[in-house]
């Protein structure tokens, strides 16, 4: 492993980390923000899957094409969303997506199946990138040296917004109309944006706001970026394959009461992996933190009591946030700033795909064979996939060297972002 030479933040550690990413000016400010305005989005999946079950009478089958239809017109949608931001700017994106988002939400209980499944594309196409953005301006207001506490602040506020929001739909649901539910979850996601929209949070770095010309896509879309790509893609599979398989594993042996309570303990992990990383001076490369979860996901197979899946989950929910906290200090380190949006992006479908292949396949695996099985497939896809991303990283920046005679003559070492290979 060659270190990285941004090595600077080794100073900086403990809770001093977070005090000095805290300090920044306006980082703050986005953190508390970002925080509220990713529980309306983080319970919309629910949300709408409710409706499709309770109120249109259909099965759950039905309602996944609701959310995959979703989740494709978010992959799609997050670079050019992403684009319009380095183009236009923030608030220029955030206007049309508000619009969209306002005109979705109000129209979507009233709409039929199969319009709603059109519906539900649109709106994923032109949603709110709440996610993207918050990073993407992290990585804009943040220097190199202290984006990992930075970015593991981020994490560990996905964490708590995905142990919020669902939990918030359900009730809403539930004890109220699914139709009002939906207004109340529509009403908050526009409420996050028109609080964007307030702060405006820059989307470049100051010294390059609009100077920057930009450039052919082959000077920055290479190998380096691939494998950061791919990496944050297996990570997420990792994670939502793991779910799944939990999920099956407990109510196929009758104890689907447990199965909030595990999750509590894989959660709580998670969020201590995420601030031990954001506190620690050097931490292991995305690829090691990806290959690790992967190897520690292998362990849930052996699970059969619901204690024994909250304690096998503790090591695997330890790696969840770090990494993916370093999949986006990785890609920002490698995001130029004139497509720092297009970046950031692409970035957020990967993790979108992620979503996307995990679940359908696990539950194949599931179906076909055990949650056993579909656990021990997505870890060992996990390890195989981040020592692919490795390799293609490890190429990309030999490449990079070999094309840039002045970079290798001072001895920069190999890196992804400012994460060592």
């Amino acid at each position: 492993m060659i270190p990285s030479d941004e090595g600077s933040d080794e100073g900086t550690a403990g809770l001093a980390a977070y005090r000095t990413v805290l300090a920044l000016p306006g980082v703050a400010a986005l953190t508390a923000v970002s925080f509220l305005a990713r529980i309306a989005p983080s319970a919309a999946a629910i949300t709408l899957t409710l409706h499709v079950v309770l109120t249109l009478e259909h099965g759950y089958a039905a309602a996944g094409l609701v959310g995959a239809a979703s989740t494709i017109g978010m992959a799609v949608g997050a670079p050019l969303l992403g684009r319009l931001v380095d183009r236009r700017g923030l608030r220029t994106m955030l206007s049309l997506t508000l619009c969209a988002e306002a005109v979705f939400w109000t129209v979507a209980p009233w709409l039929s199946y199969p319009a709603l499944l059109v519906g539900a594309f649109l709106g994923g196409l032109l949603g709110m990138p709440v996610y993207s953005v918050v990073r993407q301006s992290l990585g804009a207001m943040v220097p190199p040296q202290h984006r990992r506490p930075a970015f593991a602040l981020d994490s560990m506020s996905v964490e708590m917004s995905y142990i919020i929001g669902p939990a918030v739909g359900t009730l809403l649901a539930l004890q109220l109309a699914t139709s009002t539910a939906m207004w109340i979850v529509g009403a908050g996601w526009v409420a996050s944006g028109v609080a964007l929209w307030l702060l405006n949070p820059p989307t470049r770095a100051p010294e390059t706001s609009g100077a920057a010309r930009p450039g052919p896509v082959r000077e920055w879309l290479d190998l380096r970026l691939l494998g950061a790509l791919l990496a944050t893609t297996a990570a997420v599979v990792l994670i939502f394959g793991t779910e799944i398989s939990m999920i099956a594993g407990l109510q196929t042996s009758g104890q689907a009461a447990a199965i909030a309570v595990v999750n509590a303990v894989w959660c709580i992990s998670s969020l201590t992996g995420g601030f031990l990383y954001g506190a620690a001076r050097r931490s292991p490369s995305l690829f090691v933190l990806v290959a690790c979860m992967g190897v520690a996901t292998l362990l849930v197979a052996a699970a059969g009591p619901w204690w024994s899946y909250a304690l096998l989950l503790v090591p695997a929910g330890l790696l969840c946030a770090p990494s993916l906290a370093a999949s986006s200090e990785a890609v920002s380190g490698l995001a130029p700033e004139h497509a720092r949006g297009l970046v950031t992006g692409l970035h957020g479908s990967a993790i979108t795909v992620g979503a996307a292949i995990s679940t359908p396949v696990a539950g194949l695996l599931i179906d076909v064979g055990s949650p056993a099985v579909a656990v021990i497939t997505v870890g060992l896809a996990g390890i195989t996939v981040a020592g692919v991303a490795a390799l293609l990283a490890r190429r990309g920046a030999h490449l990079r060297r070999q094309n840039t005679p002045e970079v290798a003559s001072i001895g920069v070492g190999p890196s992804v972002g400012s994460q060592p290979i």
